[in-house]
């Protein structure tokens, strides 16, 4: 077997980068955090899923075989309190919501999960978890009916989050019941309240808490100890602090050996969330922008720094991927390295840069090195430099999920907010045309500048007029 590359990934857990060694040679198995299927989902979803997509697509592009599973939370509080909002089965909701995940995630490129658990599905698992935890001492029934996990119990809880245990005793943020044993404690099974959904269990009916639901889903999937387990900015603590207490105490091994977290999204440098209304869902924002462009900016900044949010950076991102689908716009791309690699060392250097803790930013501007070099290719005229540099482009950003559209197609494209349709612009185009031919000067500058103020770009050559959208 050939040897495969050494990646340097940060852990959360150690708070420093270590390179990535995987229990089983060549094999990499990843448990993220999935979607509480509740609503439609949002923009820091999206950010979760275009960057553990992003990581799978860049393991695998090395030589790693990848068990990507992303859990499905479908049963929780705020599915019971939406189901009974909208007067419909739980099992109705959570259905439509799971389907519209999946169109959301296809649109922006990401590709399905090789595992997606469902919550429900592992109640058995769920339950046989909380017996164990319950049988060493480390879960206690109470008198409401529920199953608590006690926390003071585990001697390495708060080591993700870097936490003691008397600093979030007086910190005070930890939710307050009488029944407890300890107000730190942490529930694993709530008892049913009358007309809620449940599953019969030791401790009476009832169903699971949130953080135990992961443990079960991720240790039956992947086994008591894998590789990589990823989420969002807002899950270390406590999600990810209660995981690890469980997993650890029931098996009796280490539950993962490295912690991946990626970054907020911010909007318009505030923090998004309903109450400033600047909360967007993902079929939201398609409605008015490109898939690619929204994709391209979560990738523009590194997977683990806060992003921004915000018209002049969609700008950005739709002017970057406009340079790089002009360089490839009428070329018929070739697969040649080694024409490509007599010119630069493009690929080695993007590994680089992926190879250090998947540094996207890094690994785009090769790419704006690489599009440089299509360009002067052309202008040389060098037809058969320029299509394998093309290529070359084009198949480093495929490990992005990036620049896989026809050229035209993205250039030309026309989203539900566009103003005006294709057909149209080359009527007009024609007609600028012919008001040229007739010398009629200042129709053919109308024609050019209305176009222009509905968005519409035209670029004369030697070849004939193109378009693109503003």
């Amino acid at each position: 077997m050939t040897s495969l590359p050494q990646l340097s990934v940060y852990n959360t857990l150690s708070r420093k980068k270590e390179p990535l060694t995987p229990l089983e040679a060549g094999k990499i198995k990843m448990y993220v955090c999935g979607v509480t299927v509740y609503d439609l989902c949002h923009l820091g979803h999206a950010r979760v899923m275009v960057v553990f997509d992003m990581i799978t697509r860049y393991l695998r592009e090395r030589g790693y075989e990848v068990t990507y599973v992303r859990n499905i939370t479908d049963i929780d509080d705020k599915i019971l309190k939406r189901a009974d909002e909208n007067g419909e089965e739980i099992s109705q909701l959570t259905e439509r919501m799971i389907t519209a995940m999946h169109e959301d995630e296809a649109r922006l490129g990401v590709l399905r999960p090789d595992i997606e658990p469902r919550a429900t599905a592992h109640i058995e698992d769920i339950l046989n978890l909380i017996k164990t935890l319950e049988d060493k001492g480390y879960a206690y029934a109470a008198e409401n009916g529920d199953v608590y996990y006690r926390v003071r119990k585990f001697e390495g809880y708060g080591q993700l989050t870097n936490r003691k245990l008397d600093e979030l005793q007086a910190g005070s943020r930890v939710e307050v019941d009488s029944f407890k044993e300890d107000p730190l404690d942490f529930v694993l099974w709530k008892a049913a309240k009358p007309g809620e959904a449940s599953w019969p269990s030791p401790w009476g009916d009832g169903r699971p808490g949130w953080h135990i639901e992961c443990s079960a889903m991720s240790t039956c999937c992947l086994g008591n100890t894998f590789d990589i387990h990823g989420g969002g900015p807002d899950l270390p603590f406590p999600h990810h602090e209660n995981e690890i207490a469980q997993s650890e105490a029931a098996t009796g091994q280490k539950y993962v050996n490295t912690w991946m977290h990626a970054g907020a999204v911010r909007v318009d440098e505030e923090k998004m969330s309903k109450s400033l209304g600047n909360f967007f869902t993902i079929r939201e924002i398609l409605e008015a922008h490109d898939p690619e462009v929204v994709r391209y900016l979560l990738l523009s900044s590194h997977y683990r720094s806060a992003i921004n949010y915000a018209d002049t950076a969609l700008k950005d991102a739709r002017k970057s991927l406009e340079r790089f689908y002009t360089a490839l716009d009428g070329i018929e791309t070739v697969v040649y390295p080694q024409r490509v690699n007599e010119q630069g060392q493009w690929r080695q250097d993007f590994y680089a840069a992926m190879d250090d803790d998947f540094n996207t930013p890094e690994a785009l501007a090769v790419l704006f090195d690489l599009t440089r070099a299509v360009n002067r290719a052309r202008e040389g005229e060098d037809t058969q430099l320029a299509a394998a540099l093309a290529g070359e482009l084009q198949e480093l950003g495929a490990i992005l999920g990036l620049l896989q559209q026809e050229p035209k197609d993205f250039l030309q494209g026309q989203t539900e907010a566009a103003s005006i349709n294709p057909d149209v612009i080359e009527t007009l185009i024609e007609k600028r045309l012919m008001a040229k031919q007739e010398r009629n000067f200042a129709e053919a500058d109308r024609i050019r500048d209305d176009l222009a103020a509905q968005g519409i770009i035209l670029k004369d050559s030697k070849d004939g007029t193109t378009w693109t959208r503003a």
